[in-house]
């Protein structure tokens, strides 16, 4: 990354302000974002796939980077790529059962697949740029720009098939790609603790929290597994335990709180059962289910040996161990 790029990036960073806004409005974002959380969890029920791929998340990041946009942008275009991709999916699965009920001949199936392969990184670039049109006030991404990479990769195409191809996204999404993204439930939750009297100051866990959630998103696949198997005591998952564990993947609101709990260890171990407590004090999320996503993050981050060295005990006994620790304190 070049200067002018990391300058802006730490400048977007080190604007952001904890303890500016009144408590009732913190509420009511809480609130909404919970309401929000509990849909998207009822909706990923029986969800195909997932897109979020460590290839296809860090090009995402690095374009963003490139572009220099902040790192809400990079998120919400990965999120708005993965629902495009699931709709994608699911139509494509829909018409091949069609076609079998039918008896019909399978090769529309096959080129709607070829259509689709063949325009991933088109499609993938126009998430990109209607995310940067949501944070207008930042930065916007203009279809030279877009079509000046798409060349330099040995895409030709024209403005009316940028158009064209960020209208289908739209179209796709039924206009709906103002999605929440795990950053904000992060900020929100940082705000909240804060107020709560948080021993670890809020700014000082955002830094690490960006860091972590990159790497979440990046290891997104080996992170829940290895989750899956925790919570299910066993290395080798069903099928169906597989398929209903895809809710939990959808749950931003866990995903912050163990994103968190995960950068209070980095940044001060001898608070994390503090902030574990008011964690589950504000979210209602289970001692056991915090300590066990915060335990897979750190695992796939600082390390099985060093986090070892600092908190010996496996996260399930730790998280029933908290519970006293955590009543006490919030």
């Amino acid at each position: 990354m070049d200067g002018p790029v990391r300058s802006r990036l730490a400048s977007s960073l080190s604007d952001f302000q904890f303890g500016a806004v009144a408590t009732e409005t913190i509420e009511d974002a809480l609130l909404h974002l919970a309401q929000q959380n509990e849909h998207a969890v009822q909706e990923a029920a029986g969800r195909m796939g997932s897109f979020r791929e460590t290839r296809i998340v860090e090009f995402v990041f690095l374009l963003s980077e490139q572009w220099c946009l902040e790192k809400s942008v990079s998120y919400q275009a990965v999120e708005i790529l993965e629902r495009f991709m699931v709709k994608q999916a699911e139509n494509m699965n829909r018409q091949a059962t069609i076609q079998l009920r039918e008896k019909k001949e399978a090769q529309n199936w096959k080129t709607l697949k070829e259509q689709l392969f063949n325009k991933f990184i088109l499609r993938l670039v126009s998430c990109v740029q209607l995310a940067s049109k949501l944070s207008f006030h930042y930065k916007i991404i203009s279809n030279v720009t877009v079509l000046n990479f798409l060349q330099s990769l040995g895409y030709v195409h024209t403005k009316e098939e940028l158009l064209e191809s960020e209208l289908d996204v739209l179209k796709s999404l039924n206009f709906q790609i103002n999605l929440p993204t795990p950053l904000a439930y992060v900020e929100m939750l940082l705000e909240v603790l804060g107020y709560n009297g948080c021993l670890v100051p809020a700014t000082q866990l955002h830094a690490t929290c960006l860091t972590l959630l990159d790497l979440v998103y990046l290891l997104h696949k080996p992170i829940y597994e290895s989750l899956l198997r925790a919570s299910i005591e066993n290395s080798v998952p069903s099928q169906l335990q597989g398929e209903k564990f895809v809710s939990v993947k959808e749950d931003f609101m866990l995903l912050a709180v163990g994103i968190i709990a995960a950068s209070a260890f980095i940044q001060n171990h001898e608070c994390w059962s503090q902030v574990v407590g008011h964690l589950q004090s504000i979210t209602g999320i289970a001692l056991e289910s915090i300590a066990e996503l915060s335990y897979a993050i750190l695992t796939h981050s600082v390390g099985a040996n060093t986090l070892g060295r600092q908190q010996p005990v496996p996260p399930h006994l730790e998280a029933r161990a908290l519970r006293a620790t955590a009543s006490s304190n919030t």
